[in-house]
């Protein structure tokens, strides 16, 4: 099955969104929506999730699924914003229980905070399956990147998150709280396991040096051979040390305190005061 696949790229934040259709039906499922989100002025925006709506609002389409292939740190989650328009239920992997605790003590969150993933209408784990309509999906436990990533399998297309890059960019950093780089290497096998022809849809591109225009669409196919970090069968070891050494180079993205802290809320805002006002935290040297 080939469902329709429509990207939404947030230049800000470098993210690509992506509506799955069914394809011959009106069923449909949102993936890794953004936003939008002033760190300056501590204003939110929902101009990126507006035009996802306007779009399936157009197509008479019907929402299933909002889906998060981890919980980000570089763009906050538009979930509960689309979730009140559109309808549709909030999945994400079983594994946010382990960032939600490590997160939590990281913004010293207190009892008040859930760390049970209840904020989500649905915890996957590996080999589960979802319904887009007629159309089935397959989860994958991609981590590496963090240890709630996973890969949506929906048809001859596989959305990987942040597990992968377009081949001439590479692969995820393993950097944060919990996350691997052998650990990666093992989920990337797993992708690479699909069929050649199986359409890989990544969540971020940066546009690599020498290409001038973002890009998000590859295969199977030209990750195994054409991945710079990953492709013509790299060793375990190779990769590890590459990625190692490449990751503590790297700064810390820039909204990563006020996305982590949203996102896994499920894209909610913490708890305002009695003035209804509502405050993220900065942590001071905990990250």
């Amino acid at each position: 099955m080939t469902p329709l696949v429509k990207a939404f790229f947030d230049e800000q934040t470098n993210t690509v969104s992506y509506v799955v259709q069914e394809p011959q039906g009106q069923a449909c499922a949102i993936v890794d929506s953004v936003l939008d989100f002033d760190h300056a002025a501590g204003r939110t925006d929902t101009r990126s999730a507006d035009e996802i709506i306007a779009w399936i609002t157009e197509q008479n389409l019907k929402v299933d699924w909002i889906l998060e292939s981890h919980v980000h740190a570089d763009h906050l989650s538009a979930a509960p914003y689309l979730q009140e328009k559109l309808g549709g239920k909030i999945g994400i992997g079983a594994n946010i229980t382990v960032v939600q605790d490590t997160f939590g003590k990281v913004f010293n969150e207190g009892t008040e905070f859930q760390r049970d993933g209840s904020q989500f209408d649905a915890l996957f784990k590996d080999g589960d399956s979802i319904h887009i309509g007629q159309m089935r999906g397959d989860v994958m436990h991609t981590p590496g990147h963090t240890p709630a990533c996973l890969t949506y399998v929906i048809g001859d297309a596989a959305f990987v998150g942040d597990t992968l890059f377009m081949p001439d960019f590479g692969t995820a950093r393993c950097d944060f709280p919990g996350g691997s780089s052998e650990a990666l290497f093992q989920s990337i096998q797993k992708i690479l396991s699909l069929p050649d022809e199986t359409r890989i849809f990544v969540g971020h591109d940066y546009k690599a040096p020498g290409r001038d225009e973002f890009a998000w669409e590859t295969t199977v196919g030209e990750q195994k051979a054409l991945n710079v970090h990953i492709g013509q069968g790299r060793p375990v070891e190779e990769f590890v040390a590459m990625r190692d050494a490449r990751d503590a180079t790297l700064a810390m993205p820039r909204l990563i305190l006020p996305s982590l802290q949203v996102n896994m809320r499920a894209g909610q805002m913490p708890e305002p005061d009695a003035q209804g006002d509502v405050f993220l935290k900065v942590p001071i040297n905990k990250i």
